[in-house]
């Protein structure tokens, strides 16, 4: 075998890895190597991807990367890495602040047999997919999906301040902490957001998970602001996810479209 042909396959595998089920490997998150890097430090950007937060390593394939931000106030600079690498890429702290990294994928297609699928719908709280085939008579039918992820982490490097916060990358299902968690107090909320197309989605269950304990989880639907509030308690990270589905666009070769964003952070006190 050539060495072009070895490394095509490398590269197929790593799609293969990458582009794992939804219900084999449902989430897909951020973890830095630091959520609290000092000015100067450079972090590792680390994809991982599994479930209840026991997730294995994401490398970095260009073919699914659409996006891989950080964004800091009205600055915005592409996250570099290396081809196949874990670490997926770097970013050096430029000043004290919160920093927002964001990474949005390519699709990837599955096809799932009607019983798993139809799991998956009700484990995700997808209802109104799952209305929608029953109406249709299709719950005997498998489906084929196209999914992308939508990942985001929020680093703090200093002090928190309420003056900073989260914001919009753009993404098409995004999550958006509406006060900065890092600077909560103990008994405060944290509101979260959720935007589709960046209009808010109402209806959307968003489960928010935390690395101490990942059997206990707080879940709520979104209201018709697209909001939801959690009350999280210190200590460990937290991962706040949602999935949202759509009929797949005309000539994708594909039933549904599906979108994975998360949302990480971590918060000591």
């Amino acid at each position: 075998m050539t060495r072009s042909a070895v490394r095509r396959s490398g590269w197929l595998l790593l799609l293969a890895l990458c582009a794992a089920p939804p219900l084999l490997a449902h989430d897909l998150w951020i973890e830095p190597t630091s959520f609290s890097p000092r000015p100067g430090q450079v972090v590792g950007v680390q994809l991982r991807v599994g479930m209840n937060l026991a997730g294995d390593p994401v490398p970095r394939v260009p073919a699914l990367v659409n996006q891989f931000v950080a964004a800091r106030a009205s600055e915005r600079k592409p996250v570099l890495g290396r081809e196949g690498g874990d670490p997926a890429g770097f970013l050096r702290v430029a000043m004290p602040g919160l920093q927002i990294v964001g990474y949005y994928s390519n699709p990837s297609r599955i096809e799932l047999p009607a019983e798993k699928f139809n799991a998956y719908l009700k484990e995700e709280g997808l209802d109104s997919v799952l209305a929608l085939r029953v109406l249709r008579n299709e719950t005997a039918a498998g489906a084929r999906e196209l999914y992308s992820r939508c990942a985001k982490s929020l680093l703090l490097s200093g002090s928190a301040s309420e003056a900073e916060g989260d914001r919009p990358l753009g993404f098409p299902l995004e999550l958006v902490a509406e006060r900065n968690p890092y600077a909560l107090r103990a008994g405060e909320d944290l509101p979260v957001r959720l935007t589709y197309q960046n209009r808010p989605l109402e209806g959307a269950l968003v489960v928010a998970i935390n690395s101490m304990d990942p059997a206990e989880r707080l879940s709520a639907r979104s209201d018709r602001d697209g909001r939801v509030n959690f009350r999280l308690r210190p200590g460990g990270m937290w991962l706040v996810k949602a999935v949202h589905m759509v009929p797949a666009p005309a000539g994708s070769d594909a039933d549904w479209a599906s979108f994975w964003a998360s949302l990480t952070f971590r918060i000591e006190r």
